[in-house]
């Protein structure tokens, strides 16, 4: 792994298979006692400043609620009292700190965010419903923040090419 630090953030390049792609940047928390002291979004992130001065994002797609939310819901948060989480009420999300720690770019090159984009009036929340899985992690899917299975992949697929045949029938 390599290290490098810019504008306080040390980014690490990943080389040997561990779960994450070889190449994939990814952030990693040097300080467990840190603690968040500040928020704010831009550019389609979320930054989280720390009480050791270190500043982390995330992109908001990793948090399809918060990506969904008004600006006037995101700017409505609290920072937990131990400063390691932040919690919004009116869309019910809470992130904690580690989520900033490790992670994945969006990579919308795969069938599933392909199919959504092809097709946006199809609902996420309605495909998701019908196969029987969280919307949030059907919309991670989609922007490429996780990775899903081949067969879970194929689920997905398999579900929305039954909804195209009974769409047919009718």
């Amino acid at each position: 792994m390599v290290m490098v630090k810019q504008n306080n953030i040390e980014t690490a390049e990943v080389v040997e298979n561990n779960g994450i792609k070889p190449g994939m940047n990814t952030l990693m928390r040097t300080n467990v006692m840190e603690s968040i002291v500040k928020l704010w979004f831009e550019d389609g992130r979320i930054y989280i400043l720390t009480d050791k001065g270190n500043t982390y994002s995330r992109p908001l797609e990793a948090f399809p609620l918060l990506l969904e939310a008004t600006p006037e819901q995101r700017a409505h948060y609290e920072i937990g009292l131990d400063g390691d989480d932040i919690r919004w009420d009116d869309i019910d999300e809470d992130i904690h700190i580690s989520s900033f720690f490790v992670i994945a770019e969006p990579d919308t090159n795969n069938p599933i965010a392909e199919v959504f984009h092809k097709f946006p009036q199809l609902n996420v929340s309605e495909v998701a419903r019908t196969i029987g899985i969280n919307k949030s992690l059907l919309s991670r899917y989609i922007y490429g923040i996780k990775k899903p299975s081949a067969q879970r992949t194929e689920q997905i697929l398999g579900t929305i090419r039954q909804l195209g045949r009974d769409m047919a029938a009718i």
